[in-house]
């Protein structure tokens, strides 16, 4: 989106590069990466970036306003509930389209957010390997609002594993005067055992960021069928030991539990139990953040969102809108060219959003012609200021009508990337 920027990466570009950085993506965990990467990152100025961070800044004034958990109530309806709901997720994915807006100009348009992790952990080996193999202009981070690969480590570290930060100026010894000033804030570790847990996590095409928090972070991946309750508390067993598990950081998605065989779904209807466990984060907030909170958000930079069942007439320039189910995941079951016939025979329309369509933005130039980009902002809860901090985001490049692999099939220059920031 800088075009100088952009001119200099396409002409410095080679084949050999590409190779170079898609064999360091596939160098920790062989084999492991099954998704496609693009060839590029991309590279966001300061205006957009400002826009950007001030809409997710409206989001999270929403989340955290007195009204929240009433008007997302109804999104819980049809879910069997589980315990120990928190008031506030720890983490919030937010989805941002380049788009161009009613007065030809590039903007920002939010399609989506969740109450749900995301890439948390691979993105810091993307950013390694990028960095590793091609020229990253000075004065651009995939982090922001000041944040490093160190500091964001240490707040991720602590949203995973229920540590706490804790200021060591403030809480010294008044006899102890050998602890420098510059002495920064440590972490108490909770001594709580986390796991990783996900439907087959050895299957999933996102394998790679749970290998990477493994790693990082040492925080086992355990499978949903691994899983068994003594009294009420849940474990898990290793090399012939029962493990206690005190702390879930949750991948499962719900809607893939469905589909799954009567022994998986038996294992994980374990979860629904009065069970002595905490949430990173909790099911009920994959519900609650999500498409449902939509319709509720009013902004110059989010698409206007009605749930279907409150339409008071079908829209006649259906061409404008896009249909989207409630609770699916990773673009399933979206239907982009509609028909009034398509309102008209969906079954429960209190389960589907109509949605303003977004004209994606062909800003970015490649070899092969313009691609669309899309970003996904990292925002985690901060304790000491009380609110959510855009840490981090992924990108992804599209050529098809959306982003998504199969609108994508046989084209280059796609897939998931990286954004880097011009800092501020």
């Amino acid at each position: 989106m800088i075009a100088s920027i952009r001119q200099k990466f396409n002409t410095a570009f080679t084949e050999e590069a590409y190779q170079n950085y898609l064999d360091s993506l596939n160098t920790p965990f062989p084999g492991v990466l099954d998704f496609s990467v693009a060839e590029t990152p991309i590279f966001i100025g300061k205006d957009f970036t400002e826009k950007v961070l001030a809409t997710g800044d409206y989001v999270n004034q929403v989340i955290q306003s007195d009204s929240f958990k009433s008007i997302t109530e109804p999104s819980l309806e049809n879910v069997a509930l589980f315990p120990n709901e928190t008031a506030l997720p720890q983490c919030i994915v937010m989805d941002f389209a380049i788009a161009m807006n009613e007065h030809n100009e590039i903007a920002p348009a939010l399609i989506e957010l969740q109450g749900f992790p995301s890439l948390f952990a691979y993105e810091v080996l993307q950013d390694e390997c990028i960095r590793q193999n091609y020229s990253i202009p000075s004065g651009f981070s995939p982090y922001l609002n000041g944040y490093t690969k160190e500091k964001y480590m240490h707040h991720l570290e602590t949203i995973l594993k229920g540590d706490t930060l804790i200021d060591t100026k403030k809480n010294l010894d008044t006899n102890n005067r050998n602890i420098s000033d510059s002495t920064k804030d440590t972490l108490k570790h909770s001594n709580k055992h986390t796991v990783l847990l996900e439907i087959l996590p050895h299957q999933q095409k996102t394998r790679i960021d749970f290998y990477c928090t493994e790693k990082y972070f040492t925080i086992p991946i355990v499978c949903i069928t691994e899983i068994f309750v003594v009294e009420n508390h849940l474990f898990y067993e290793r090399a012939g030991k029962k493990i206690k598990i005190d702390r879930i950081y949750n991948r499962i998605v719900l809607d893939e539990l469905k589909n799954q065989t009567k022994e998986i779904q038996d294992k994980g209807a374990l979860l629904w139990a009065n069970l002595d466990i905490e949430w990173v984060s909790h099911p009920h907030h994959f519900f609650r953040i999500s498409k449902f909170l939509l319709p509720f958000l009013k902004h110059t930079y989010i698409p206007k969102t009605q749930f279907v069942d409150q339409l008071t007439s079908i829209p006649t320039a259906l061409d404008k809108y896009i249909l989207k189910p409630l609770f699916s995941f990773a673009g399933q079951g979206v239907i982009i060219d509609i028909s009034a016939d398509d309102i008209m025979s969906i079954k429960d329309p209190s389960a589907w959003i109509l949605q303003e369509k977004v004209e994606y933005a062909n800003c970015i130039e490649t070899p092969t012609g313009p691609a669309k980009a899309e970003l996904r902002l990292f925002y985690f809860w901060d304790e000491a200021s009380q609110k959510y901090i855009a840490t981090m985001n992924l990108a992804r490049l599209s050529k098809g009508k959306m982003i998504g692999v199969d609108y994508n099939k046989n084209k280059q220059w796609v897939g998931g990337s990286l954004a880097y920031f011009e800092k501020h």
